[in-house]
């Protein structure tokens, strides 16, 4: 959690840096962080392509969301993530999944690796809800055979941190600490087959 956070601190610290030397007033930028790796992992001979999630207009862009009690969304101002988030959280989970050492392989659908298994996601909610002063983040995960095409298991993952204030650095580094529980899980369920 603390290599979380210093890397967080780092990009933010490295922003504001950079913002001086535009003149104008540049956003800070975060970045999200993958799972760190198992020592101990015991690989397996399943290989996964993980797919790009799909989200809601709001959650293409690369702001952080901010949701109102009355359901009303709006971008929070001062900072935003390093790429679209939907790239982003694909980048984190692979690289989540390939830390885990428990797989043979973990590609993109472009990589053109054959793959026993293709992940499919949606993110469902990735914001802060200032009424609760939460971060949220509920991803939808499909695991689907390649050969078939069937779905063979899916399951909803989701996280809430309460965030210190309603700003660009307590928001991201909330919603990073929430995403870390979600990516946990993620690929827990993963690597045990289910």
């Amino acid at each position: 959690m603390r290599l979380r956070a210093a890397g967080l601190a780092l990009v933010a610290v490295l922003a504001s840096g950079l913002a001086g030397c535009g003149g104008g007033a540049t956003p800070l930028t975060f970045d999200l962080a993958a799972v760190p790796g198992n020592a101990r992992a015991a690989g397996s001979s399943r290989s996964i392509v993980v797919a790009e999630p799909i989200g809601l207009q709001t959650l293409e862009a690369d702001r952080i969301l901010v949701r109102e009690p009355n359901g009303s969304l709006s971008f929070l101002g001062g900072g935003q993530w390093s790429d679209r988030l939907p790239r982003l959280i694909q980048t984190r989970l692979i690289q989540s999944l390939e830390n885990s050492g428990r797989l043979r392989s973990v590609t993109r659908p472009g990589d053109k690796v054959v793959s026993d298994y293709q992940l499919v996601s949606e993110i469902r909610e990735f914001d802060v809800a200032a009424g609760s002063r939460e971060a949220v983040v509920d991803i939808s995960v499909k695991m689907i055979a390649e050969g078939s095409g069937r779905v063979v298991n899916a399951r909803v993952f989701s996280a809430r941190i309460p965030v210190a204030a309603v700003d660009a650095g307590n928001a991201a580094t909330a919603l990073d600490a929430a995403l870390g529980r979600v990516l946990t899980d993620i690929v827990r369920w993963v690597n045990s087959g289910r």
